[in-house]
């Protein structure tokens, strides 16, 4: 049994606004109220995190921002630095995630930047990977995840990359209703431990927790949560519904 604290993260993406927001939250909070040993994480829209920042206060739901970018300030026009985000009360930054990657052209050596940048503003990155369904399909998986990893696992290796959070999300199964069974999941995930380990050690490769993302749901988590290496969710969908969402913070 891993000793690895659970975290299910809810990334709302562009959903909810201010109103169903905070209906929302206040639903959740009371549902989880009893909740203990999991990281409890909810990703809103970078204009309600100071909203969302101060209804979560005294609970035990911790706030991500969707995205941030690598600099500390410049004519970024529409971005935000983790700096920021640091001093609105955010614990984790979601960066790499595959909506970025495929819609906005975000890179490797980009996302490995502002990893960097995350952890030297005291903010914990969850590193979002993934292949799509051409490179399943084609056998790339463990080559994709691999070249995905490797820029950033080489440029946080000196910024406690212990403390770093792992997100599986094959790209065929965001959103689609399409679920990696969870040994398929499970074997991404024992090979992504692998590749920790290589990097650093093996120690520090069973402290660094791998969340799978993928059209999870209430009916799909306790099974998914049960694989060894399988440490938590990026939920899509089920993450806007307190009672959906509560289920998946409460896997059994």
């Amino acid at each position: 049994m891993s000793n690895r604290t659970p975290m299910p993260a809810g990334n709302w993406k562009m959903n909810l606004g201010k109103a169903d927001a905070l209906a929302m939250l206040e639903d959740l909070k009371a549902r989880v109220a009893g909740t203990d040993g999991r990281d409890i994480v909810v990703a809103p829209m970078a204009p309600l995190l100071p909203l969302v920042i101060e209804a979560t206060k005294g609970s035990n739901i911790k706030v991500a921002a969707q995205n941030c970018h690598q600099e500390l300030k410049g004519a970024f026009t529409g971005e935000w630095p983790p700096e920021l985000l640091a001093e609105l009360g955010c614990a984790y930054v979601i960066i790499g995630h595959s909506e970025r990657r495929a819609i906005f052209g975000e890179s490797d050596e980009l996302i490995a930047e502002k990893a960097v940048a995350v952890f030297r503003a005291g903010l914990i990155p969850i590193v979002c990977i993934g292949e799509t369904l051409e490179e399943r399909e084609a056998d790339e998986t463990l080559n994709v995840v691999t070249r995905q990893l490797s820029v950033v696992l080489d440029a946080v290796k000196d910024l406690d990359p212990a403390k770093m959070v792992i997100a599986y999300e094959p790209v065929w199964a965001i959103g689609t209703g399409k679920t990696a069974s969870p040994q398929q999941a499970e074997d991404v995930h024992e090979a992504i431990r692998g590749i920790l380990a290589k990097a650093y050690d093996q120690d520090t490769a069973d402290k660094i927790r791998i969340l799978y993302g993928g059209s999870v749901k209430p009916d799909n988590v306790d099974e998914l949560m049960a694989k060894p290496n399988i440490d938590g969710s990026l939920v899509g969908g089920a993450s806007l519904k307190a009672e959906s969402f509560a289920r998946i913070v409460n896997f059994q």
